[in-house]
């Protein structure tokens, strides 16, 4: 570095979509990123931070990154464009929402995000305004999480969890649908130090995950088998003297309904169902009734099938039922999002308009069925191609020439390529955030470390623009620019908290960073008790009823699509391989004659991917992986497994299925 060289080390946040929300040290060289480091601000992250977010400067400068405002010029899904001014593509987006307002009202606009990367300014402040002014139709955000959340708020009202600093205190650790290797790293040294200390592991998935090889005793259950699992064992600590019937007695209800849907699933009949040895349910059922503090670290893989919302409330309904709330280390950890209920309605200044409601795993149906009238998409915070259920529907859908897209993104994703118009975004080491995690605890605001690259905007920004082209600002509006002082307009902060992000960069919930379930905190049920079989989920007795493998003789596979350590979802797909193999367990690769570095091909009913197989001894039998968030061009035939995918509904929450996608393999 010479003399003259401008060094310096900001502050800031991590809001990608992880649990953990890392604080980070962002150092910079004459204005230009050099490298990213975690400090100990955030003390769960603890100065550590993954190596997905440490190449993060590849993102920033990489050759994907989108310079300017572009405008399609070729065929859609070609990726042909030429660079045109912010005022020229602005208002060309105003001229045609305008238009299709006009022509077919603003329920025919369709503004699709997700914003699992992004926090409160960032989603659902000024788009909200926008969107809400123009009455255009809303989008129900249900690819990941809706079916744990429908589970946790039915039983929980979202009762805050288990910290990670006190699994250390658990003698017993379950990690069921989660792998904290690949999301959410943190997590691991608080696990091994309860180990280390004596405690015993348990592992539930279908792989062997990182923390599965060390543990005590791995499930490697069948894809979709997790209600009977959490049943099964219910049903154990019921007949077995097990159940805490005082704590049940006093702070739940639904005790004897739950234990009487949970008869029908003793170990014999779950053994079958879910391929796992009877011998290894009943010792985790012993385990779990003996052991206390008991801790599950309950994850979103299991909601991941038709099945998905009723397992969650089983695997949640397990500390109530053996009474492991009330001591340090004792209950589950799911969501902590709840922690900080953070209200921006006065922020966005905009009633929500009742404009009908489309479900986003449904978007290539939608799309394509003239009924639906979806005129205009504005694509942000999100990449549907990447990430979304019949892949081969989003984008038939996205190809229609009648369909105005707008896709406002940093790099030039598969779903960009489909764009008519394309807008640059700035990454958060360019703007402004505040980001609550969902792990750990802790809100924390993001800032600008270096100036936007290239002709980027901030999401704020772009949005009051769009406000003021089409005459739909108002004077009591807050501004973009003071969007970041406008704390005291976020409903659920006190005035210690809002203190404290200004001073610290960092605040904790109410109850402060490390709360004891039933002591701490509590239910937030309308009558602060747990509903183990609650009304809002049962449907007429539908809770708990489980639903058989899809599996047919010419789709016998089951394709799972697990996080990577390289991608958070498809957001750095790009940095990425440019070939993915499809994983197989050695006995079902040689059933077919197929070795590693084959060529295959993975199809059913709504398609076929082309790629290698990597024999795996990691994977059950029966279970083939390509992971979550790939990037078309990562395999030979230029789609990727979410083509596969049905784009039907989890039982609770109407969310996606990824997990009950069944599929034949064969040489190519």
């Amino acid at each position: 570095m010479s003399a003259e060289s401008a060094f310096s080390i900001h502050r800031t946040a991590c809001p990608l979509d992880c649990p953990d929300s890392c604080s980070l040290d962002a150092h910079v060289t004459d204005g230009r990123l050099t490298k990213l480091d975690g400090n100990h601000r955030n003390p769960v992250t603890a100065g550590f931070i993954c190596s997905k977010v440490r190449r993060y400067d590849r993102h920033v400068y990489g050759a994907d990154r989108v310079p300017t405002p572009l405008r399609r010029i070729g065929g859609k899904g070609d990726g042909a464009f030429e660079p045109v001014p912010w005022d020229v593509a602005l208002s060309e987006v105003a001229a045609q929402l305008r238009r299709v307002a006009e022509a077919h009202g603003g329920e025919a606009i369709l503004p699709f995000s997700y914003g699992g990367s992004n926090g409160t300014w960032t989603q659902d402040t000024l788009d909200a305004r926008l969107f809400r002014r123009l009455g255009a139709s809303r989008l129900a955000r249900t690819v990941c999480a809706a079916a744990t959340t429908a589970a946790a708020v039915g039983l929980y009202g979202k009762m805050a969890g288990v910290s990670y600093e006190d699994y250390p205190e658990a003698r017993l650790v379950v990690v069921w649908g989660a792998n904290p290797s690949a999301s959410g790293i943190h997590l691991v040294p608080f696990i091994r130090e309860a180990v280390n200390r004596g405690a015993k592991l348990v592992v539930v998935d279908p792989r062997r995950t990182p923390l599965a090889k060390q543990a005590d005793l791995h499930l490697a259950l069948r894809p979709g088998t997790d209600l009977p699992l959490a049943l099964a064992l219910i049903h154990h600590l019921f007949e077995t003297g097990g159940a805490d019937r005082e704590f049940l007695r006093r702070h739940a209800s639904g005790a004897e309904e739950l234990r009487s849907r949970a008869r029908a699933w003793p170990i014999a009949r779950t053994s079958e169902v879910c391929g796992v040895d009877g011998a290894a349910i009943e010792s985790f059922a012993e385990l779990y009734a003996r052991e206390s503090p008991a801790v599950i670290r309950c994850g979103w893989g299991q909601e991941r099938n038709r099945n998905g919302g009723g397992a969650t409330a089983a695997i949640l309904a397990l500390p109530a039922v053996a009474g492991k709330f009330g001591v340090r280390g004792g209950g589950y950890t799911a969501s902590n999002s709840g922690a900080f209920p953070l209200g921006l309605e006065s922020v966005i200044n905009e009633p929500a308009p009742d404009t009908r409601i489309l479900n986003m795993n449904r978007l290539g149906r939608q799309l394509l069925d003239p009924d639906t009238g979806i005129h205009a998409l504005f694509v942000y915070n999100a990449n549907p191609v990447a990430t979304l259920p019949r892949q081969d529907l989003v984008q038939e859908g996205l190809a229609r020439e009648d369909l105005f897209t707008v896709v406002f993104e940093q790099v030039m994703t598969d779903t960009a390529r489909y764009a008519d118009i394309v807008l640059p975004a700035t990454t958060f080491l360019e703007h402004h955030d505040l980001r609550k995690a969902y792990g750990a605890y802790a809100l924390q605001t993001v800032g600008p470390v270096i100036d936007p690259v290239g002709e980027a905007r901030p999401n704020v920004a772009v949005f009051e623009a769009l406000l003021e082209a089409l005459d739909l600002t108002k004077p009591d509006d807050i501004s973009a620019e003071a969007l970041p002082g406008s704390l005291d307009r976020v409903d659920g902060l006190s005035e210690d908290q809002r203190r404290e992000l200004v001073r610290d960069g960092q605040t904790k919930p109410a109850f402060g960073g490390r709360p004891i379930q039933m002591v701490d905190v509590r239910p937030q049920t309308v009558d602060g008790k747990i509903y183990l079989v609650p009304e809002s989920l049962d449907g007429g007795g539908q809770l708990y009823r489980y639903l058989p493998d899809p599996a047919t003789e010419e789709a016998p596979l089951t394709l799972l699509s697990p996080a990577t350590r390289r991608t958070i979802s498809s957001t750095l797909g790009q940095l990425g391989a440019d070939s993915i193999p499809v994983e197989l367990h050695r006995s079902d690769a040689e059933a077919r004659g197929l070795r590693s570095g084959d060529r295959v091909r993975v199809w059913n009913g709504f398609g076929e991917v082309h790629c290698a197989v990597q024999v795996s001894d990691d994977l059950r039998p029966g279970v083939a992986s390509l992971p979550k968030g790939m990037w078309c061009r990562q395999t030979e035939s230029g789609n990727t497994g979410n083509t596969l995918v049905p784009d039907t509904y989890t039982d609770l929450g109407d969310g996606a299925c990824f997990n009950d996608a069944r599929v034949q393999i064969e040489g190519l």
